[in-house]
Parts: structure tokens; C-alpha cells; sequence
């Protein structure tokens, strides 16, 4: 019968990708993740670089990045992302929850959730990009 996995489907495969330039914020959308999707997997990257060569790698089917890191921020990750992934679901991270940055998160076809983050907030996220990736597989 397999590896003694609950229901075989193909959400089960996923891989996440968060990006954030603190360590404990990493720790704690992992905590979160293991709550909410327990069978996806999830990877870290502290800073643009690293996440860049992530997704290049086609290791990625779903990132949330901190808007605020050093170097690149955020909407600029976001905006090369889309450049080679523009149906990769994305959201931007950020406790900075003025209209402008969540309107330059739209604009880039990026979700937008608040810090603190909560199990809700993350959860509502990746069910639609759970959805997403289901319609693109078809």
C-alpha cells in the first residue's frame, strides 16, 4: 500500500518556498506549515540569491516572501519570479499592511499576508494555491 500515507493526491507533492531573512520568522512559518500542510514540503531561503536559485533549481511550487529583507526586497523578488513563473502561487509576507504594498503585490499577481502571521491567514493561502496548482496539472 505505499508509504502508509493517508489519501494519495497530488497535493501531497508540493514544495513551498519561504523566503525571509530572519531566522525566526523561518522557524515560525515552519511551525505553521507543519500544522497546516503537513505533507507538503518546506524550504528556506534567507535572501533573494538563495531563492532565486531555488526556483531555478525547479524545486518550487509555491513561495512566500518577506517584503523587508536587505539587498532585494521582496516585491522585487517577486517581480523576477514572475518573470520566468508568472502562475507560480506567490504571497507577500509583511506586517507593513499599507494599501500601497498591497496593491503592489496585486499588481504583481501576488497574494499578500499579514504578519503576525496566523494558521488562518497561512492556511487560506495555500489552499488556493493548492487549487492552482490542481487547474495547472490538468
Amino acid at each position: 500500500m505505499g508509504e502508509g500515507r493517508p489519501r494519495a493526491s497530488k497535493d501531497m507533492q508540493y514544495k513551498a518556498l519561504t523566503v525571509d531573512d530572519s531566522k525566526l520568522a523561518r522557524m515560525m512559518m515552519a511551525s505553521a506549515f507543519r500544522r497546516i500542510r503537513p505533507e507538503w514540503q518546506l524550504l528556506e531561503a534567507a535572501n533573494a540569491d538563495d531563492a532565486l536559485d531555488a526556483i531555478s533549481a525547479g524545486s518550487v511550487d509555491v513561495a512566500l516572501v518577506d517584503l523587508n529583507m536587505p539587498g532585494i526586497d521582496g516585491l522585487a523578488l517577486v517581480a523576477k519570479i514572475r518573470e520566468k513563473h508568472p502562475r507560480m502561487p506567490v504571497a507577500v509576507v509583511s506586517a507593513n499592511v499599507q494599501e500601497e504594498v498591497i496593491a503592489r503585490a496585486r499588481e504583481l499577481n501576488a497574494a499578500f499576508v499579514p504578519k503576525p502571521l496566523t494558521d488562518e491567514a497561512l492556511g487560506a493561502f495555500l489552499s488556493g494555491a493548492a487549487l492552482r496548482l490542481k487547474k495547472a496539472a490538468r
